[in-house]
């Protein structure tokens, strides 16, 4: 499962956000209701007091001075009421009406919220007094419930404006982090292009976090080209090394010791047929291989003309050889194994071909197929399984050629390929190869 880092600091963001968002807004209602009841305690405690101070003398011993307290104790469920006690005696205000208020627990302000008429939520404060000598205990109450409701209305806009704000923090997130990761991108890209052989080295140009990075795959790719410089340099002076020995063997063959011994005799030409096509091939491998770029991949445009203007040298201007490739079109692997089997496979066709040897590249969905067509006598369908088997040779009768297809299976084998024999629309022998892209 791929990981995105975008994706993963977006999420812990949000999910940061949203916590912290939900704790900061709770915790402000907490503290904005904390000063409410507050406030609503105090304000409690003065209307109690007020209404001790209406209280007066008259002829029929203490009474309420209506002129003295708030009109709003008049309207029937106004949401103030109150209730005064003293020597038996118990007064209502007008706006109870018929609702008795509940009783509390002890006096002072009670936190707790208590129901009221008409699904009112009251806070009550409950005092003990002292007036012309009588004690007095004055409840008032107040309605909480228009307060609560505004709790809820801030919360709704509160969520609404908090999402928008989320949304346009992780929008914001989200640009900060493509231009922060951007570095990265560009690092991707010239890997890509590594990878391709469009480019030898990464640009040192790059953050101080990707710097160590980029230092360490400049140095590997330094030494694996230089390696392989080595040993492509070691592979040819052996090659060569060995030529002379080889033909000096060679030579011994028509000694009239060795003629005298025709088992012996068709051993040793038959091994040293095996090391001189194996020494051809390793050079014919490191001239193809040139200086290209460790991982570069085949561009037919740039690789088939100088191919086949070897093939001419190598098999003179009797043939008329020709490609056909889909325009800009690259292989996506290794430029010396494309080499290796496209040279063989050209190299045989080339030595069983009458007057013409074809080759065309084309790219079918994600496969590339590769044809080579020649006008030489073909191979029988009875033998064409026989001849792919590991071991077998397709030109046994032609000197100096007997590991050319082998090599070709071997890289279509390598790279996961199909490899087929087919009749040539030309009259001979029409060898297919279908290559299943792994580069996306």
């Amino acid at each position: 499962m791929r990981h995105s880092i975008q994706r993963q600091l977006t999420f812990s963001l949000a999910m940061l956000l949203i916590v912290m968002g939900l704790l900061l807004s709770q915790a402000g209602l907490w503290v904005v209701d904390r000063g409410l009841r507050q406030y609503t305690q105090d304000n409690l405690q003065t209307q109690a007091e007020s209404l001790l101070a209406a209280l007066v003398k008259g002829p029929q011993g203490l009474e309420l001075n209506s002129r003295h307290h708030d009109a709003v104790f008049l309207k029937p469920f106004s949401g103030q009421y109150f209730i005064i006690e003293f020597n038996q005696q118990r007064w209502r205000s007008r706006s109870l009406w018929d609702f008795e208020l509940p009783d509390v627990e002890h006096l002072g302000f009670s936190e707790q919220l208590r129901p009221g008429p008409e699904q009112q939520q009251l806070l009550i404060y409950q005092g003990d007094y002292r007036r012309y000598k009588t004690d007095i205990k004055v409840t008032v109450a107040h309605d909480y419930s228009p307060v609560l409701v505004s709790f809820k209305q801030a919360q709704i806009i509160g969520a609404g404006l908090g999402l928008l704000a989320l949304l346009l923090t992780l929008l914001l997130q989200r640009l900060l982090v493509r231009r922060a990761l951007k570095p990265l991108e560009q690092t991707r890209v010239q890997i890509e292009q590594l990878q391709q052989g469009q480019r030898s080295q990464l640009e040192q140009e790059t953050p101080i976090e990707l710097q160590p990075l980029v230092q360490q795959v400049n140095r590997l790719l330094a030494h694996t080209e230089e390696t392989l410089q080595r040993s492509r340099k070691g592979l040819g002076n052996l090659g060569h090394a060995l030529k002379t020995p080889l033909a000096v063997l060679v030579s011994l063959l028509q000694r009239e010791e060795l003629q005298r011994q025709p088992e012996l005799l068709a051993i040793m030409q038959e091994q040293l047929e095996h090391i001189a096509q194996r020494i051809a091939r390793e050079l014919t491998r490191a001239r193809l291989s040139g200086e290209a770029l460790p991982g570069a991949f085949f561009d037919c445009a740039e690789e088939l003309p100088s191919l086949f203007q070897l093939m001419n040298h190598v098999h003179g201007d009797v043939l008329t050889l020709d490609w056909h490739a889909t325009p800009e079109l690259r292989l996506p692997w290794e430029r010396d194994d494309i080499l290796e089997m496209l040279g063989n496979l050209l190299d045989n066709a080339c030595k069983w071909a009458d007057s013409r040897v074809e080759l065309s590249i084309e790219k079918r969905g994600e496969a590339y197929c590769v044809w080579v067509d020649d006008d030489g006598p073909g191979i029988e369908e009875s033998q064409r399984e026989q001849v792919q088997r590991r071991g077998s040779r397709l030109d046994e009768q032609s000197v100096g050629h007997g590991l050319g297809l082998g090599i070709v299976r071997d890289i279509v084998e390598t790279l996961h390929g199909t490899l087929q024999l087919l009749d040539s629309p030309l009259g001979g022998l029409r060898v297919e190869i279908c290559l299943q892209s792994s580069v996306k």
